[in-house]
């Protein structure tokens, strides 16, 4: 019987791992279209209406962020709650302890991502770009660090607004997308499972 549950989660975890690999062509350039634009827009505002004003506008969570909000459209990780309220929660919490820490790098980066993560998990708004949000609060450049906590409004409130806008707009535009799902993990999992019969 236990040999059997074994074998069975085994299975499980294979087909997850493996089948969240096989992306059709056209989810490709679904995904490829999708945060193209995005980070383009980010893009766009920071080197045309931020450069001369000394501020920063993207930051390397944005990339990350991409991937789950146009590459794991489904996932629990990419929906707009987790986006927003991680990437809120993980800079706010960067922030205080670059600003009530001694510079000691090796204890204030990994207690901003430790505290981040503990906090996402307590608010229910898991987003691993959020640990990065947090650390970049950290070792930044000196533009990042000079925001303080207008680093949590811009770039990161903004920033995460204008990725939740394009994502909802251009997840919405393709039949085979929904975003937000309103599904639970578990039961995308029977649906990938009812795919791979078929």
């Amino acid at each position: 019987m236990v040999k059997n549950k074994l074998r069975r989660g085994l299975r499980m975890t294979r087909y997850v791992i493996y089948r969240e690999t096989l992306v059709n062509t056209k989810e490709h350039i679904y995904s490829f279209v999708g945060s193209f634009i995005g980070i383009a827009i980010l893009a766009f505002i920071q080197s045309k209406t931020l450069a001369n004003i000394d501020s920063i506008f993207l930051i390397g969570s944005f990339g990350a962020s991409s991937v789950l909000i146009f590459g794991a459209v489904q996932s629990p990780l990419a929906q707009p709650r987790n986006l927003v309220g991680g990437h809120i929660i993980s800079a706010i919490i960067g922030v205080t302890i670059y600003k009530t820490f001694p510079p000691i790098l090796w204890i204030t980066a990994p207690l901003a991502v430790s505290l981040s993560i503990v906090m996402m998990q307590l608010t229910k708004t898991l987003h691993p770009p959020g640990g990065a949000a947090a650390l970049i609060a950290i070792i930044g450049t000196d533009k990042v660090k000079h925001l303080g906590f207008l680093y949590v409004l811009s770039p990161v409130l903004s920033g995460t607004l204008i990725l939740l806008v394009v994502a909802l707009i251009f997840n919405n535009l393709i039949p085979s997308r929904k975003y937000p799902t309103n599904r639970k993990f578990t039961s995308f999992l029977r649906k990938r499972k009812a795919d791979l019969k078929t």
